[in-house]
This record gives C-alpha cells, structure tokens and sequence, in this order.
C-alpha cells in the first residue's frame, strides 16, 4: 500500500482531525440515563428524528460522535468511517436523504465490533436485521431495506465535519445516547453538566412514582388541581 499524501486526493478523506475525547466516566453515567431525561435536561435539544430507532429493542449507546456524510445509495464513506474512528466512537452518518437502500450489514457491524466502537446511527436504512442482533453492535437507523449500494471514488463526501441529521446539527465529539426510545445528541461542551441534570432529573421523578404509589394524584403532584373558590 503506498504512503498517504496530503496533496494527493484520492488520500485527502485519510486526514481528518478528531476533537477531543469526552471523558469515559462521563460516557458511562449517559449510559446509564433514558433518552427523554437527557433531552429535556438540555431544554428539549438534540432529538435526532423519531423514526430513528434501535435495530434490536437491548441496543443502546452512549459514546463521542464520528460523522460521516456520503452519497446517497453509496456506502464507501462509511466503510472509510470504520477505519478511521476510534475506539469508543459512534459513527452518525446522513447519507443524502436517500433512505431506500441498506447501507449497513452483518460485514459491517463485525468489523465495527472487532474496532471496538460504540455504535451507528443512521438517519437510512440498513439490513440484515436479525444477523445485526446477532452480532450485538449497536445499530439505529430509520429501518430495513435490502436494496444494494455502489462505493463510487469520485462522489463526494466528508468525515468528521458537521452534519445535519433532521433538525439538529452533530459535531464530531459530540455526546450520543441512543435507547429503545430515541437517540439524542448533545455538544460536548454541555455534556458533563446535562447529564448531571438529567440523573438529578430522574431521581427527582423516582420520588414522583413513590407519591404516586402511596395514592397521591398526578394533579396534586404536578400542583395542576384547580383553585377552590
């Protein structure tokens, strides 16, 4: 194999920066808080687009974001995604819009377990459904589509730069959590404190259950009951 060359442009999608790691502690405590908690902890930002889900309902994922953006029905930029992140990353990929088309399989995703990444999310389609959840990597995209895709070397496409993903914008290192519910994406800027917030947010709704549980109302907890003249 030759040497990679910066001028030489067949090598140029090989020089790539990674943003700063988020810290592992941080990445295993989001594992551990639901989806809904950690969007609203962040004001309700972040949702990626609900018809985003887990292949199988036990993936889930927490980990710094690897972006990828490709062309649609071509999965070569991911394949180049998959041998650039690091350990621990989720790779999130828009691949043009195009959703028909199962740009990731069982090949994949033993290759990405052997590279000990965290993750993908898509916002298209994938295949080998049951084999994914065989396998054990965690995959979220929109579905299922078994429609092949070309790896063109003259199309046009982009590693570790912004992305848009429905609505929200993803950096590269930004914090990714993805359960049964949804996946969000937070900057990693405001990771740590959101996080926080939201464990503070769910211990505050675990004692909420236990007034529920000894007989209260959601309108006398939530204080919604109406003024009595």
């Amino acid at each position: 194999m030759s040497a990679v060359h910066p001028d030489n442009p067949a090598d140029r999608w090989r020089n790539i920066r990674h943003p700063p790691a988020l810290e592992p502690q941080l990445v295993e405590r989001a594992r551990t808080v639901g989806t809904a908690s950690i969007h609203e902890a962040a004001k309700r930002i972040g949702a990626l687009p609900a018809a985003i889900k887990p292949v199988a309902a036990s993936f889930r994922i927490a980990g710094p974001a690897f972006t990828v953006w490709g062309p649609p029905a071509d999965n070569l930029w991911i394949h180049r995604a998959l041998a650039l992140a690091r350990p621990g990353d989720v790779l999130v990929a828009y691949v043009g819009g195009f959703h028909e088309a199962g740009y990731w399989g069982e090949i994949l995703s033993t290759a990405a377990v052997n590279a000990r990444l965290a993750g993908l999310v898509i916002d298209a389609c994938v295949r080998d459904g049951a084999l994914l959840e065989e396998v054990g990597f965690p995959v979220f995209a929109r579905g299922i589509a078994i429609q092949g895709t070309q790896k063109d070397f003259g199309a046009l496409g982009a590693l570790n730069r912004p992305i848009l993903v429905g609505n929200v914008v993803v950096h590269p290192g930004d914090l990714i959590v993805g359960d049964a519910d949804a996946v969000v994406s937070i900057p990693a800027a405001d990771a740590a404190r959101v996080v926080e917030l939201a464990l503070a947010r769910e211990c505050d709704e675990q004692r909420i259950m236990e007034r529920l549980a000894a007989g209260e109302t959601t309108l006398r907890v939530y204080g919604l009951e109406e003024e009595r003249s």
